[in-house]
C-alpha cells in the first residue's frame, strides 16, 4: 500500500476526532474515502468541509454494532467507489470509573462498540479486500491503555488491549495476502469522545441517573477551591497530525503506529515486568522447538517488521 492514490478507505467513527483526521489525511493524498458514523449531524458538518474542497468523500450513517447495517454500508461503499482497500476500525467509546462501580450495562456498551464493532468491520470487509486482489491495509484504533494499563478505566483498557492483540494476530495471518495490519496507539488527541459516547449510548444500556456532562464530585471538605483544569488544547495532538501518522504507518506497513513518545517509560516498565516474571531456569530445547513448530509465541517474526519511527517526514 505504498501507492495509496486512487485507493478507497472506509473509516468508522469518521465524522469527528481521530477518524475525521484520518479521513482528511487520506483525501489529501488522493484517496477516495467513505466516512461511516452513527451521528448524522456530525456527518453533515464533516461533509461540508469535504464538499468545499471538492474531495471524493461519501458519508454513510452506520451503527457499527449492527451487522446487517454494516453489510449494507459495505455494499453502498462498493457501489460508489467499486472497491475498498483500507479499513480503519476507529469507532469507539469511552468508559471510566473504579472496577467495582462498573455495571453489566457499562461492559456491554463498551465491548459492543469497541470490540464488537471492530469484529463486524473485519468479518464484513476483509473478505472483500482479499477478493479483489489489489492489496490493502487494516487499522484498528487502540490506545496507550491498550499496551500499558492504568487504573480507573478497566473496561476501556480491556477493549483496547483486545484490539492490539487482534491486529497483531491479523498481521501474522495476512503475511502472504498482500494486506497489512496496524494497531494505532494514540496518546492524548483533541476529540469529542466524552459527549459522543454519551450521545451514542442506547437507552437500554444507560445506567440510571447518567447525565452529560457528568455530575461534579462534591467540593473538598476543607473548603478549598478545586484546582483549575489545564488547557488541554496546548498539549493534545491535532487529529489531522494523527491522520498523517496513520498514512505513514500504512505506507510503511507498520505493525504499531505509536504517536506519543511520552509513553515510552510506561511501555518499558511493563515489558521489564514481564521479563522479570520469566524464570531463570534453562530453556528446555525440545519443548522450545516443539512450541516454535506449533506457531506459539516462542517467536513470531511479525515483530521484526516494525519499522523504526523517526521524526515526522510530511
Amino acid at each position: 500500500m505504498q501507492d495509496i492514490e486512487g485507493k478507497v478507505a472506509f473509516i468508522t467513527g469518521g465524522a469527528s476526532g481521530i477518524g475525521l483526521g484520518i479521513a482528511k489525511a487520506c483525501a489529501k493524498y488522493g484517496m477516495k474515502v467513505v466516512i461511516a458514523d452513527s451521528r448524522q449531524d456530525a456527518l453533515d458538518v464533516a461533509m461540508a468541509y469535504f464538499k468545499e474542497k471538492n474531495l471524493p468523500v461519501h458519508p454513510i450513517k452506520l451503527d457499527v454494532t449492527d451487522r446487517a447495517a454494516y453489510a449494507k454500508a459495505a455494499d453502498e461503499a462498493e457501489s460508489v467507489f467499486q472497491k475498498i482497500h483500507v479499513l480503519v476500525n476507529n469507532a469507539g467509546v469511552a468508559s471510566g470509573g473504579p472496577a467495582w462501580m462498573m455495571t453489566y450495562k457499562d461492559w456491554d456498551f463498551s465491548m459492543g462498540v469497541n470490540v464488537g464493532g471492530t469484529i463486524n468491520g473485519l468479518v464484513t470487509i476483509l473478505p472483500r479486500i482479499i477478493k479483489h486482489g489489489e492489496g490493502g491495509h487494516i487499522v484498528a484504533t487502540s490506545s496507550t491503555g491498550g499496551l500499558g494499563a492504568v487504573g480507573g478505566v478497566i473496561i476501556y483498557n480491556t477493549t483496547k488491549y483486545g484490539l492490539a492483540g487482534m491486529m497483531e494476530t491479523l498481521a501474522t495471518d495476512l503475511l502472504d495476502k498482500n494486506i497489512g495490519a496496524s494497531v494505532l496507539v494514540p496518546g492524548p488527541t483533541t476529540t469529542n469522545l466524552g459527549p459522543s459516547t454519551f450521545a451514542n449510548r442506547p437507552e437500554h444500556l444507560r445506567n440510571e441517573g447518567e447525565t452529560w456532562p457528568p455530575r461534579m464530585p462534591p467540593p473538598p471538605k476543607d473548603g478549598q477551591p478545586r484546582p483549575p483544569m489545564p488547557d488541554f488544547s496546548k498539549i493534545f495532538m491535532d487529529p489531522v497530525e494523527m491522520g498523517e501518522r496513520v498514512i505513514r504507518g500504512i505506507r510503511r506497513n507498520d505493525l504499531f503506529i505509536i504517536t506519543h513518545p511520552e509513553f515510552k517509560a510506561g511501555f518499558n516498565a511493563r515489558n521489564e515486568a514481564i521479563m522479570r516474571a520469566c524464570t531463570d531456569e534453562p530453556v528446555n530445547t525440545q519443548r522450545y522447538e516443539l512450541l516454535k513448530h506449533m506457531g506459539t509465541l516462542v517467536y513470531n517474526p511479525i515483530y521484526d517488521k516494525q519499522t523504526q519511527v523517526g521524526p515526522p517526514d510530511w
